[in-house]
């Protein structure tokens, strides 16, 4: 009888473990109306882009990548082609492209 009471209270330190391990440490603070006036010049508070703005910005980067890939491509850069040179090839291409050596994002 000891033995299945001992098992239960390990089962409930262990449920409870998994339990606090999955809330958040912290709450993220909200700012109130007062906070968002100090913190924007002349105290306009910063708006949430709508959908069609995200959607604009993210054809916007797809396009610049995409932009990006064929100057690469067109230096000699073959992405598909399983290369051993990887790195240098990439490399080379964008020296030659004019591209940053920098990871594009």
């Amino acid at each position: 009888m000891k033995r299945v009471a001992i098992k239960q209270i390990m089962l409930g330190f262990a449920v409870t473990a998994m339990v606090a391990a999955g809330m958040p440490l912290a709450a993220a603070q909200t700012t109130t109306d007062t906070d968002a006036q100090t913190a924007q010049p002349g105290g306009a508070s910063a708006a949430k882009p709508t959908k069609a703005e995200r959607k604009a910005a993210r054809k916007q980067a797809r396009a610049k990548k995409n932009a990006e890939l064929k100057k690469l491509e067109d230096a000699g850069y073959q992405p598909s082609r399983n290369d051993p040179n990887y790195p240098t090839d990439l490399q080379n291409a964008q020296k030659k492209a004019g591209i940053g050596t920098g990871a594009s994002q």
